[in-house]
């Protein structure tokens, strides 16, 4: 198990959670036991051996009310590689589009014995009230606006990694923090393993209550990237915006949109993330979106299957309270 002398002194040894539903409530020393757990399956994961019988006769059903190619196949792949059965269940051509209500739906998946639902919805709150009407672990995928715990974790894994620890780094989250769930339990997650965490973006992409959720907050990227460690870029989610937020893209990436001249600021080898799928030229230059040296995007995509892996492990091991 990989210890990291920053987070020594936060270390767990068993995780007393039935769900993962979010990042808010969970200690450092489980959150570094997620990532510890992680950090095994991706030396696994890189071998000649990646598929184990850890999960054997269990049962994993991705319940995906959203599109998410990247996201589902991470987790159909993780719980393959456990050695789990793995089932997508497609909403489009499920009861649930014919009017069966969510509860319903929680009701027929319990029927069936699962050991892990993996869900995706549009609402926030969705996956806490399957989760309250299964028996099964339910793992949260991205509900709404409110939270996206495993990319908050493949994102920790991923700096983790490369710089041994998250405590006193300084990570800019940059771009539509209004509509992102990645946001929010990136959020968290820092702010809980002791990172120096600031939002960039204009007025308009940020939430009301932003001033309370322990970050620093810039309206300017020459101010928010200065000296950070990381920046973590975000798609502007165009699909949830009602409205005019911004005046065009063109305009947007003039003035948040990541380019080397913006990022000079920031730390001579600051690392470059994007949870995907990321919109070229409007939140990202290619360029630096392919830095070989700096960018950690792909890295990222790798280690989602590695943190998928472990919170399965984890939440399927033994039965536990509620």
């Amino acid at each position: 198990m990989a210890v990291h002398p920053h987070d020594i002194d936060a270390r767990a040894e068993t995780f007393a959670h039935r769900h993962l539903l979010g990042i808010e409530g969970l200690t450092a020393p489980e959150i570094n036991l997620l990532l510890d757990t992680a950090d095994r399956y991706v030396e696994q994961n890189r071998g000649e051996n990646r598929v184990t019988n850890k999960l054997a006769g269990k049962t994993i059903v991705n319940l995906f009310f959203e599109n998410s190619t990247r996201t589902r196949t991470s987790f159909e792949l993780a719980a393959r590689r456990l050695g789990a059965d793995a089932i997508n269940m497609s909403v489009d051509g499920s009861s649930v589009k014919k009017g069966e209500t969510l509860i319903d739906t929680a009701l027929t998946l319990n029927a069936m014995h699962l050991d892990a639902l993996v869900v995706r919805h549009q609402e926030s709150g969705a996956p806490k009230l399957l989760a309250s009407k299964v028996n099964c672990a339910v793992i949260n995928a991205g509900d709404g606006q409110h939270e996206h715990p495993t990319q908050a974790l493949l994102d920790a894994l991923t700096i983790r990694r490369r710089l041994g620890t998250l405590k006193g780094l300084t990570v800019a989250i940059c771009g539509d923090i209004l509509h992102s769930r990645v946001a929010r339990s990136n959020i968290h997650l820092l702010n809980i393993m002791g990172a120096n965490v600031r939002v960039v973006a204009p007025p308009t992409l940020l939430p009301g209550a932003v001033d309370r959720m322990g970050v620093e907050v810039h309206h300017s990227m020459a101010t928010g990237l200065k000296d950070a460690d990381i920046v973590m870029m975000l798609r502007l989610q165009l699909e949830r915006m009602q409205g005019q937020f911004l005046p065009s893209q063109r305009e947007y990436f003039r003035f948040f949109g990541l380019d080397y001249d913006k990022l000079s600021v920031a730390k001579p080898g600051a690392l470059i993330m994007h949870p995907g799928p990321m919109n070229r030229g409007v939140e990202i230059d290619s360029l630096v979106a392919d830095d070989i040296h700096r960018s950690v995007i792909l890295q990222q995509v790798e280690l989602g299957v590695a943190v998928r892996m472990a919170c399965l492990d984890l939440l399927t091991a033994a039965p536990k309270a509620a």
